[in-house]
């Protein structure tokens, strides 16, 4: 069995991709997913709404650092999975204090599951650039959350 933090990564992956894709505000597709899998264990549903709401409330943020590091690419030129791998990623290393290397691998992991046969090595690349910056990254975050926490920015749609 999937650990509860891998399932969780999943599924804030396809929900990600929905929202990117198709358009969906992050609360709808949150409640959808919820009344769909009403058994989903706490921990696993807990971590997939901070996973979904932390990337969709830095995304701005996450895809400027993303960008510096992936010049080759314009980042809506990335695939969406990839795109929301790295955020997730991204935002799993700072904001969510996951140990980088930890991370980088779930990232990898995923990618191999659900992305192109180049994306495992793309995303490790473009990470592992980041990975120096962690400090640096999440302080810049941290001011975005907190900004948001107090109300001067509402959640992008």
């Amino acid at each position: 069995m999937k650990g509860e933090r891998r399932l969780a990564r999943e599924m804030a992956l396809q929900a990600l991709y929905e929202i990117d894709a198709v358009g969906h505000s992050a609360g709808w597709v949150l409640q959808n997913c919820f009344e769909r899998e009403p058994d989903l264990p706490a921990p696993v549903s807990s971590y997939y709404q901070q996973l979904v709401t932390g990337v969709v409330s830095c995304s701005t943020q996450l895809d400027a650092y993303i960008q510096q590091y992936a010049q080759e690419w314009p980042l809506d030129q990335v695939a969406i999975v990839d795109r929301n791998v790295l955020r997730i990623a991204l935002y799993e290393f700072t904001i969510g204090r996951i140990p980088t290397k930890v991370a980088i691998n779930e990232a990898v992991e995923i990618a191999k599951s659900f992305g192109s046969d180049s994306a495992p090595r793309f995303v490790n690349g473009v990470l592992g650039a980041l990975a120096p910056l962690r400090r640096e990254i999440t302080s810049a975050l941290e001011a975005v959350v907190g900004r948001i926490t107090q109300g001067e920015e509402s959640e992008p749609e």
